[in-house]
């Protein structure tokens, strides 16, 4: 009786520990939980918000500050009819502008209807309040004109704020849509991987907790301003939370069952496979959290905002992997994967990854060799991939009122009415400042001049602390590249003008200053990314070789992604180009994440091969985690193309990328080629350490 006493405490530590830890969870879940939906509600998703103080455009809109004590942004209101614009036309115009005064958010300058030359258009202006949310004022203002319109007559809001309307919306129920896609993606996978009922909900159980500890923070963060979020990070968030979150699960469960199958005692069982996994979890949760965190060198502050979210929500997949999962299994043991078996423990040396090992092994230099130049070729394709920069209503791959209300505009009056180029210039210098950029190909000669001061138009330019203001229409739409080459043009003309000290910026020139800011941080973050990663690895294989052996063929996947993505993007899916950041963004994504799946297999070669030798240690690791791991690059594949739902072509264009990347480094990366090149070189691939010399 005295002996079995002191096993009572630990039996039931066996599961109170579990327990507690599980409760923990369901509290983090239910305080954390209803911040995910709230996410919206700090977002910022303001253009000229996200640029350097640095940039001129920034600079710019700060002086406009000092001329205007209101922040207003212009909407478009273009009107058409075919057979030409009639006077009650005008006159509904002319009641749309007065009732449009009444509106919450819309100021009283709005100006009177403007006929086309053609005579079968007519706009007019709006200033729409910044200091309130412009979406909510665009949506009244369209949902007046879907009232009484006259038959015949189409009417449609664009513009800078018709545009933020539109992105808005797009970003609308962004939490719901995306959780039930990315749910129900993984929940597939992994019934299909598991032939389990318990254990995917465990798994996403898991996820979705990891998902409100990182959105609670996430939430008190942005809300004091200490970090930027925007509808594109908060869709990135979700994906990044369940891939993650599921990749680690994967891993565990994989070793669980493993472990279980020797001798049964669950508790056990879970301690030997959370000992086994720790280290590659945590070090594929470094690495990417490091990754991510190499965004705070850019200069855009929307870029830079994503690095702390990203680097947030997989330390909360971490967390929760390492915690509430293991706690869980702890407490099921063999009854979560029901109605299956796990059964037994299987050898190393059998099944469909044993046999694929053993053939890398006999034909390893034709192996990487192959693998190699198939990559080769993909990447050769990676120049023709488009990332200029795309007019601003090509973000969008459905149809909205901003981009019709554009075309419309473009085709009866000059493309950049109401979002007109501004120029700041010393008073005494303003009227050479006038003529030489009414002299730039693409200007509207006629509509480059000073803004008065209030009264009747053409009164005296209003000077503030020395300087005036002045403006500039384009031919072009404002939002086009063939505007941004007309901005730089006249940036070149106005800093020309002795003495004038002009600065150039508005909608255009934001455009202009977010992709050359795109492009320096593509420059300077890039091989920080690399140099982060390869320490990493360095640490983590106590080698030099290996770790230059898995980022050489990372950097050598991704840049044959770029080559599928450049051939996909231009003849299958007729893009206009791409954002200068969506090479950045499938950078960082593809060699954190690529990285990862190498950890998980590099970690258990080099266990394996202090045991049994380098290449027992190859064909052992790649047997032993060949399912698991291609298992975990379907679920992050499958997640990161959930993105696509939302429409817009940045989010496409990301999910794309790294879904196909991902699978390219599962598939072929992982599977073939860094088994292969290992086996290629031996055990030299571990040098500097004991294992390169065979102490093992």
């Amino acid at each position: 009786m005295n002996t079995s006493s002191p096993l009572r405490p630990r039996r039931t530590l066996r599961w109170l520990i579990p327990a507690l830890l599980v409760l923990a969870w369901l509290v983090v879940g239910g305080v954390g939980g209803p911040f995910a939906g709230k996410l919206t509600q700090v977002q910022s998703n303001d253009a000229v918000a996200f640029l350097p103080a640095s940039a001129e455009a920034t600079k710019v809109a700060q002086l406009q500050q000092e001329f205007s004590d209101s922040q207003l942004i212009p909407a478009v209101v273009v009107a058409d009819r075919q057979s030409g614009i009639t006077p009650q036309d005008l006159d509904y115009l002319t009641g749309l502008a007065s009732s449009a005064t009444e509106l919450a958010g819309v100021s009283d300058e709005v100006s009177p209807p403007i006929p086309s030359e053609d005579g079968k258009a007519a706009q007019l202006f709006i200033g729409v309040d910044g200091a309130m949310d412009p979406g909510d004022t665009v949506d009244e203002l369209r949902d007046l004109i879907a009232g009484d319109a006259p038959d015949g007559l189409q009417v449609l809001v664009t513009g800078p704020a018709g545009q933020v309307a539109d992105l808005s919306a797009a970003f609308a129920g962004i939490d719901g849509l995306l959780l039930l896609v990315a749910g129900s993606v993984v929940a597939l996978i992994l019934v299909v991987v598991y032939r389990s009922l318990l254990l995917p909900v465990l798994v996403l159980l898991s996820a979705v907790f990891a998902l409100a500890l990182a959105s609670a923070i996430i939430y008190l963060l942005a809300s004091n301003d200490v970090i930027t979020l925007d509808g594109q990070s908060q869709g990135i968030l979700f994906i990044l939370v369940f891939g993650a979150a599921t990749d680690y699960a994967l891993l565990l469960v994989s070793r669980f069952r493993e472990e279980l199958g020797h001798d049964g005692d669950r508790v056990a069982a879970v301690v030997r496979a959370w000992k086994g996994v720790v280290e590659p979890i945590a070090a594929s949760g470094g690495t990417v959290i490091l990754g991510v965190l190499c965004l705070l060198f850019s200069d855009l502050n929307s870029n830079r905002g994503l690095g702390p979210v990203a680097a947030i929500g997989i330390a909360a997949s971490l967390i929760a992997s390492l915690t509430f999962l293991p706690a869980t299994l702890a407490l099921t043991g063999k009854a979560a994967f029901w109605p299956t078996h796990p059964g037994d423990a299987k050898p190393a040396e059998s099944g469909l990854w044993w046999t694929v090992a053993r053939k890398v092994d006999a034909h390893h230099t034709k192996v990487w060799i192959g693998s190699a130049l198939l990559l080769i070729v993909f990447a050769s394709f990676a120049p023709q991939l488009k990332s200029d920069g795309i007019a601003q209503s090509d973000f969008f791959l459905v149809q909205v009122d901003s981009a019709t209300g554009q075309d419309v505009l473009s085709q009866h009056f000059p493309g950049g009415s109401g979002s007109p180029v501004l120029i700041f210039a010393q008073a005494d210098n303003a009227q050479p400042v006038i003529d030489a950029v009414a002299g730039v190909p693409g200007v509207v000669g006629g509509d480059v001049a000073a803004v008065s001061e209030p009264g009747p138009p053409g009164g005296p330019a209003r000077v503030v602390d020395g300087r005036v203001q002045i403006q500039a229409t384009l031919e072009a739409a404002a939002d086009s590249e063939e505007a941004v080459a007309v901005v730089k043009q006249i940036r070149s003309a106005a800093h020309a003008v002795p003495g004038a000290q002009a600065l150039v910026g508005g909608t255009t020139a934001i455009q202009l200053d977010t992709q050359t800011t795109s492009a320096r941080d593509r420059t300077v973050i890039i091989p920080i990314v690399l140099l982060v990663v390869f320490l990493v690895l360095a640490l983590l294989m106590r080698a030099l070789v290996a770790p230059l052996l898995l980022l050489g063929t990372v950097v050598l996947s991704f840049a044959a992604t770029l080559g599928v993505s450049a051939l996909v993007f231009n003849h299958v899916f007729h893009f206009p180009g791409s954002d200068p950041v969506v090479p950045l963004f499938g950078f960082v994504f593809l060699v954190a994440l690529g990285v990862d799946y190498n950890i998980f297999l590099m970690t258990r070669v080099r266990e394996e091969s202090q045991r049994h030798g380098t290449r027992e240690g190859v064909r052992r690791g790649l047997a032993v985690t060949g399912g698991v791991i291609t298992s975990a690059g379907l679920v992050l594949a499958a997640t990161f193309g959930a993105l696509a739902v939302i429409p817009l072509i940045f989010l496409a264009q990301i999910a794309f990328i790294v879904a196909f990347g991902v699978l390219l480094d599962t598939l072929i990366v992982r599977s073939l080629l860094v088994p292969a090149l290992t086996l290629q070189i031996g055990r030299k691939v571990w040098w500097p350490s004991a294992l390169a010399r065979g102490e093992h």
